[in-house]
């Protein structure tokens, strides 16, 4: 069949799987650039001079590009629709991964810049497109995705020392994952040959809705707290537990399969929540249940470091499990796509501006105390806002009230 007789046919479950796939294909580049830098900071700083503050503020540039892009990402989605947005996140996302790997200070922070720009628009933007095609399966479509990006998220760290060692460089370790963006650009463009007109690209530009702006929604503000909190685990964790376990004595390439199953064993948890999440409207206990667990695995690396692989699995339990839901929230809180998009943008401008800070703070708590306890333990108290937040998120609530009939 042709691409021509292919649009013909209409939105055939062809089209539908063909759809679907492109955008997990774009979930599975939303983290790999960045888990992959985690294993590699020991390498990073002794070849630039970075201190673990410095390496630190590396490690959140990213998420500030995140909070800084996400609020706007929604207003030229609803101009020029999602779709060519996407197209062109996936341009600069392979351009600023290239251009870090350039030797030089400044292409480094330069591309880091980029990287988080690319990334902040598919982060905005899929939750609102999974809610607009999928609008029937939220919960199951959304944990498709959110696993596809907790499992790519995993392979980078994985991945990041055996590339470097191959290689022989970290720079070329980090510029090999530019390759998936560009395949990614390239099926996303078929997408828009395959799925005639990109039809339901309307409803982004669709005002909020009746009532209150979602700035001074309540229910907004619990998610963006969870969604806030969550990050701020997740990204404490793939930046600097391979520098923890460094201390413990692990090597680096192990400390970064152990980074790897931490983050792969959230696949399983992911699909898991999104199974107990079914069709409920309540997700409260789910929530807090997530949090809760993440607390147990920090007190297990600080109670019995040696089993330090398990509680990394259980760490991974937590984040994959809760990152999903996060995700959800986005649509399960909301009434229309044009909600969904701005509740996106508010929840990751607010929570990646707060989760900016765990890297850089734990960087600077390092320095100070030349331990990872009191680091430890910050990511255990996130964990309890954690729970408590989503306790409140995760209530059968939405941001705006009904339309009128």
């Amino acid at each position: 069949m042709t691409t021509a007789e292919f649009v013909r046919s209409g939105p055939t479950r062809r089209t539908v799987l063909f759809g679907l796939f492109a955008v997990l294909l774009v979930a599975a580049c939303l983290r790999p650039p960045i888990t992959a830098v985690g294993p590699l900071l020991g390498r990073i700083g002794a070849d630039t001079g970075l201190d673990s503050t410095g390496l630190g503020i590396l490690g959140a540039v990213p998420l500030l590009c995140f909070a800084v892009v996400s609020p706007w990402i929604h207003r030229p989605a609803a101009r020029f629709g999602s779709h060519q947005l996407i197209l062109l996140a996936m341009g600069v996302l392979a351009a600023g991964i290239l251009v870090r790997s350039l030797p030089g200070a400044g292409w480094l922070w330069l591309g880091t810049v980029a990287i988080g720009a690319g990334i902040a628009v598919g982060n905005v933007l899929l939750p609102a497109i999974v809610k607009r095609d999928h609008a029937d399966r939220l919960t199951t479509v959304t944990g498709m995705f959110s696993s596809v990006t907790t499992g790519a998220a995993g392979l980078g760290s994985g991945l990041a020392v055996p590339l470097a060692v191959v290689t022989g460089d970290w720079r070329t370790a980090l510029a090999v994952w530019a390759i998936l963006p560009c395949a990614a650009a390239g099926v996303w463009f078929l997408r828009g040959r395959v799925v005639p007109g990109e039809p339901a690209d309307a409803p982004l530009a669709a005002a909020a809705g009746p009532g209150r702006s979602m700035w001074r929604s309540g229910v907004a503000w619990q998610v963006t707290v969870f969604m806030g909190l969550q990050s701020t685990t997740f990204y404490l964790m793939v930046t600097w537990l391979p520098s923890i376990e460094a201390s413990l004595g692990v090597d680096a390439a192990t400390a970064g399969w152990h980074s790897f199953a931490y983050q792969v064993v959230g696949i399983v948890a992911g699909l898991g929540a999104t199974v107990l999440m079914g069709n409920r409207a309540d997700l409260s206990v789910l929530a807090v249940i997530g949090g809760a667990i993440l607390v147990v695995a920090i007190a297990g690396i600080l109670l019995a470091p040696e089993l330090v692989l398990l509680w990394a699995i259980v760490a991974g339990v937590s984040s994959g499990a809760m990152f999903v839901l996060a995700m959800a929230l986005f649509g399960l809180r909301t009434r229309t796509v044009a909600q969904t998009a701005q509740l996106s943008g508010m929840a990751q401008c607010v929570g990646y501006l707060l989760a900016m800070c765990g890297p850089i703070a734990a960087g600077a708590i390092f320095e100070v105390t030349g331990t990872w306890t009191p680091v430890l333990i910050l990511i255990a108290v996130c964990a309890v806002g954690q729970s408590l937040s989503g306790g409140f998120a995760g209530r059968d609530r939405h941001t705006h009230g009904a339309p009128a009939a």
